[in-house]
């Protein structure tokens, strides 16, 4: 199957609604790759949608794990209150919740079990890209695979990694570490990526679609 690899939704419900018309479940692996949650009007429903799919299609569909879902169920844990998550997006995602109380026990269970990296012979996808650390797997590192914002190592295959938002609202390469960047903004108001990529990672595609008005605040 090809594979159809969705950036950062952050809440934009409406804005990812219309990025999966272009999905083909069919011939497509959907994988996004994670912050769903935090700073959109609309992130129960984005989550919903997620879970649904999930279950719809559990062979076709990897929902991976961002920095934001990993601050979200710190803050419900056992250690929880997380305040700084509250900081970046996770207040409104607070009071979303509080209004649909029901959706949320439904929710925590099934974003804890989001793995952390999808990975072929060819691809490694991952929320913020694995670097030349110690820490590389350490979903808590600032080096982590959820976090890293500084230079990637180069593998033997393409990472496509989101987290960090380009400047233009476009995907970027970097050829040094050979990886493409698809976090392009949807939360800034600019636009939600996905790529779809072979088998043996060529690019095939590109929809960018900008992101819904009413999907923000």
């Amino acid at each position: 199957m090809n594979i159809f690899i969705v950036g950062d939704v952050h809440g934009c419900f409406h804005t990812f609604s219309e990025v999966l018309t272009h999905w083909q479940p069919a011939t497509d692996h959907l994988i996004q790759v994670g912050d769903l949650v935090d700073r959109g009007r609309y992130v129960v429903e984005t989550v919903e949608l997620a879970r649904q799919l999930s279950e719809e299609h559990p062979n076709s569909t990897t929902f991976l794990m961002g920095n934001h879902e990993h601050g979200m169920l710190q803050h419900f844990g056992p250690e929880g209150p997380y305040p700084q998550w509250l900081l970046w997006g996770g207040r409104s995602t607070l009071e979303q919740y509080k209004r649909q109380p029901k959706k949320l026990v439904l929710h925590l269970p099934w974003l804890a079990q989001r793995p952390l990296h999808w990975q072929n012979d060819h691809l490694l996808v991952s929320h913020a890209g694995m670097a030349d650390s110690p820490h590389a797997n350490d979903p808590d590192h600032p080096d982590g695979l959820l976090w890293r914002r500084g230079p990637l190592k180069k593998l033997n295959k393409l990472q496509v990694v989101g987290h960090t938002p380009t400047p233009k609202g476009e995907p970027v390469t970097d050829p040094a570490s050979n990886t493409l960047y698809i976090d392009t903004g949807a939360f800034l108001r600019r636009h939600l990526t996905a790529v779809r990529l072979s088998p043996t990672a060529e690019l095939l595609d590109i929809v960018s679609v900008g992101t819904h008005r009413q999907d923000l605040s």
